[in-house]
């Protein structure tokens, strides 16, 4: 039994760590759109940028968005796209 949960456990963690994977951008640097595209993007769409990075080649962009929420967004530099988006407070709450 403890046997087939610690494998059980195993190929969980493997299996998520595929999935986050897969979350990341893969585009080349040549294909980036700047940073202030990006920017100016979301300053239009309301929102209040505090800090963008690089992050597993992506754009990761904390701040306030349209609806006066923290967070903390991945988005694609080729498309500038929304990748992945994590709002600060959902985090505080778990």
């Amino acid at each position: 039994m403890t046997r087939t949960l610690l494998l059980a456990a195993t190929f969980g963690l493997i299996a998520s760590s595929v999935a986050f994977a897969d979350e990341t951008c893969s585009v080349s640097k040549a294909e980036w759109q700047p940073e202030q595209a990006l920017r100016q993007k979301l300053e239009t769409a309301g929102w209040k940028i505090n800090r963008i990075k690089i992050d597993d080649g992506c754009y990761e962009v904390y701040g306030t968005d349209a609806n006066g929420k923290r967070a903390e967004s991945y988005f694609d530099p080729k498309s500038l796209d929304p990748v992945e988006l994590d709002s600060a407070e959902a985090e505080d709450d778990e």
